[in-house]
């Protein structure tokens, strides 16, 4: 007789849903829900089987529905516990918010809230009154515009001021961000056209002037801000460019990328560049994120003249890139900060930044004691990421877990698939974690993610 076909063992999809061991997931999910799992499950199955494996029992259908069902039904973006040492890290979310920029995007989410009403007038009012003026406080700008992201804020203003003529930037300029974005594909779809000057490493004021004709719109300024050409250089000052634009009736554009509003240097950094110093030195429009050195939430900041901002605001393409009430919410929260003077001790990102090294050793240290070995506490850096000051950093104190390669890609993947997941850093033969990306309030629970790593690691 012939084989019994490996196909006929496996259940009917109302079998396999109705599986006793399935029944937490019923009393969780719609039945629909559950049928649908199954049936993915079988689906599976039978292409095995096809493939020349053997049929799967009952028992392993199920526990695969199990699994399948918790990988759909858990959201899928999670908290982490970044150790990382990367402060403004893009790929975990860039900058943590404030406690009051949380509470204020709780407040206004939960209900109804005057987005775009004057409460005093009783009437459509503007969202845009929510941060202008704290801005324009900020920085000494005439007007300000937000939108949602800094990309948005480059694209609109080329669009808006520059569609249909040229935008003169320096070739070592002419910058990938992240994600893969370039600047000249930026400059593309809002219309204008790139003229690239100078080399990837030199450019200078000349070039600019020999540059300009007719057609000519702008002078756009673009920050390395994720890397840096070291060696046999030079770039023209802004005030320089701003001069020259303005003789020849042109408008300075400068994209900060990152924007930062205090002072770098106090904390034995590198000058980054601020929007009111770009202001200052004669840019007519400043460009910058709201997420990374600023430690608010993902936005697109435009500082700079009333009447070219206007142009801005009043572009098609700025209702299309507008700012939701919850990011509002929060930004106007970090900015009050900033206002209050309280920016190092509220704003979570400053806070990294200004911890002193002898509380960041002390944790280390207690961390450390709790593991015991094979953890010690080594000398590093914390970097300061997210396109910001590139390769600039301040000195820190890591938990290191020392071992061979496979195992510590092993260790590294557990945290990561631990709850909570734990992101370090694999450097040198070791397993690091930076105690000055991680929230205090985190420390226990890091600990335990560390301990149940290292022990299923060991098995």
């Amino acid at each position: 007789m012939p084989a019994e076909s490996p196909f006929r063992a496996l259940p009917s999809v109302d079998r396999l849903a109705s599986d006793p061991r399935l029944r937490p997931l019923r009393d969780d999910a719609p039945p629909q829900v559950v049928a649908q799992l199954a049936r993915e499950v079988l689906a599976e199955a039978r292409a095995a089987i096809a493939q020349g494996r053997p049929a799967p029992s009952q028992e392993q259908l199920a526990e695969a529905v199990l699994h399948r069902a918790q990988a759909v039904l858990r959201p899928s973006l999670r908290p982490v516990i970044n150790a990382t040492g990367v402060i403004v890290h893009t790929n975990l979310g860039r900058a943590p918010l404030s406690e009051e920029a949380i509470a204020a995007m709780e407040a206004v989410v939960r209900g109804y809230s005057n987005l775009e009403f004057d409460l005093e007038a009783g009437e459509r009012g503007s969202r845009h009154v929510h941060l202008e003026s704290l801005l324009c406080r900020l920085t000494g700008a005439e007007a300000a515009l937000v939108v949602n992201n800094n990309a948005a804020a480059v694209l609109l203003a080329l669009t808006a001021l520059c569609q249909g003529r040229e935008v003169v930037v320096s070739r070592g300029q002419a910058v990938e961000i992240g994600g893969g974005f370039r600047i000249p594909d930026i400059l593309r779809q809002s219309g204008a056209r790139l003229v690239e000057v100078g080399t990837t490493n030199r450019t200078y004021l000349r070039d600019y002037e020999e540059a300009i004709g007719p057609e000519t719109a702008a002078l756009l300024r673009v920050h390395t801000s994720n890397f840096r050409i070291v060696g046999f250089t030079h770039s023209v000052p802004l005030r320089e460019m701003a001069e020259l634009a303005h003789a020849r009736g042109l408008v300075v554009i400068d994209d900060l990328g990152s924007g930062c509003l205090l002072d770098t240097t106090r904390f034995g950094l590198a000058y980054e560049p601020r929007p009111q110093d770009s202001l200052g030195e004669g840019a007519d429009l400043v460009c910058f994120s709201g997420d990374k050195l600023l430690g608010g939430p993902q936005a697109g900041i435009v500082l700079g003249r009333r009447d070219l901002v206007e142009r801005l605001r009043r572009h098609p393409l700025a209702r299309a890139v507008r700012l939701d009430k919850a990011s509002i919410a929060a930004l106007q929260a970090t900015l009050l900060h900033y206002l209050r003077g309280e920016a190092l001790e509220k704003v979570p990102v400053w806070r990294m930044i200004a911890m002193p090294l002898r509380e960041v050793e002390r944790r280390a240290r207690r961390w450390a004691r709790a593991l015991g070995s094979p953890a010690q506490v080594r000398p590093s850096r914390s970097m300061v990421g997210g396109g910001s000051l590139p390769e600039e950093g301040v000195p820190t104190r890591v938990l290191a877990v020392a071992g061979d390669g496979a195992w510590l890609v092993e260790v590294a993947r557990r945290l990561r698939l631990g709850e909570p997941p734990v992101v370090g850093r694999i450097e040198a033969d070791a397993l690091l974690l930076d105690p000055r990306t991680v929230d205090p309030r985190d420390d226990a629970a890091l600990v335990a993610a560390l301990k149940a790593a290292l022990a299923a690691a060991a098995v």
